[in-house]
């Protein structure tokens, strides 16, 4: 079971203290209550301790799901900030599921006690504050009783308005949830959602195709694929038999791709992994719900060095594919 203990040598700009100095310009943070580890520009580190509590949460919850699509070391930037003002508050369902999948992360052993201490130190409420995108006690406490009515978590509760520490483990029930929530695991295809315009032939030829095939899985493009049913129909019922996602986000003169975003965001929604693209110079264009997220900038000339930086996201996130090492 890892921890992440709040540490002096890299105390959290965002949560209090002013982080550890890496250059004349990064310092790096690091707390239960961001979430773990990050760098910060030293000009934003010192205006973050200022903003409003709610911000501060969804600047955490940006943070963390950086993390979760496998960015070992998110960066606070100005416009990440930005967008956390922007961004609205979670759904209080998909809250109480992102508390359910940290306090899994937190146990040893199935059927294993956690325990819950409501003290502002302990490392284990500050990662539920964390995670569920809470700011107090009671708002954790109210989503703790949401899990324990669906039946995804069973203790030693007593009166916990009142108690200080509560007990509990993840049921069978819990971990199935968890397990409808991380879908397709054995899955060996990669949903591909980009602009399916001539000028983007090379980089899917070239670029992505041969990474995902090189990784040992298999890509579908939803216009490659003969069908006969609704074209909507078909994109969310593929996307619903993918392993992940390789998402492109290049447009040109008529915009952003509506679609991109959505099938995306639907991915998300299955908590489906998605690896971001954008080519260069496209990148400041990007809407602020998927600035967050780490994109592999790429250029029409270097799609060789694309291809080799896909498939080392690819293997460090998801992991090698079934078909590795196969022809394909």
């Amino acid at each position: 079971m890892s921890m992440i203990i709040d540490s002096p040598e890299y105390p959290c700009s965002i949560w209090g203290g002013h982080g550890s100095i890496m250059s004349n310009s990064i310092r790096e943070g690091c707390s239960e209550r961001a979430g773990g580890r990050y760098i910060i520009t030293r000009d934003v580190a010192d205006t973050v301790p200022g903003l409003d509590e709610k911000h501060k949460v969804r600047l955490t919850t940006m943070l963390i799901d950086q993390r979760r699509q496998g960015v070992e070391l998110p960066e606070v930037t100005p416009q990440l900030v930005e967008d956390a003002k922007n961004k609205p508050s979670l759904p209080v369902y998909e809250r109480a599921e992102r508390l359910l999948q940290y306090f899994s992360s937190k146990t040893g052993k199935v059927g294993d006690s956690l325990k819950i201490n409501y003290d502002i130190d302990d490392p284990i409420f500050q990662g539920a504050l964390a995670w569920s995108e809470s700011t107090v006690k009671g708002e954790v406490d109210f989503l703790i009783k949401y899990l324990k009515k669906k039946g995804w978590i069973d203790g030693n509760w007593g009166a916990i308005s009142k108690d200080t520490e509560a007990f509990f483990t993840v049921t069978v029930e819990g971990y199935g949830h968890i397990a409808d929530l991380r879908t397709n695991q054995d899955s060996t295809q990669c949903f591909i959602a980009m602009w399916f315009d001539n000028t983007m032939n090379d980089l899917y030829d070239q670029g992505i195709k041969p990474a995902i095939e090189a990784t040992g899985y298999t890509p579908m493009r939803i216009d490659k694929k003969p069908h006969a049913n609704k074209i909507d129909d078909e994109i969310i019922a593929e996307i619903r038999r993918s392993r992940f996602l390789v998402a492109d986000f290049t447009h040109g003169k008529d915009g952003a791709r509506g679609g991109v975003y959505y099938e995306a965001g639907f991915a998300h929604g299955l908590d489906l992994p998605v690896i971001f693209l954008c080519r260069n110079d496209m990148i400041d264009k990007l809407h602020f719900d998927t600035r967050q997220y780490n994109h592999i900038v790429w250029e029409n000339n270097e799609l060789d060095e694309l291809c080799k930086n896909l498939t080392n996201r690819i293997e460090a996130v998801i992991g090698e594919g079934p078909n590795k090492g196969e022809t394909i």
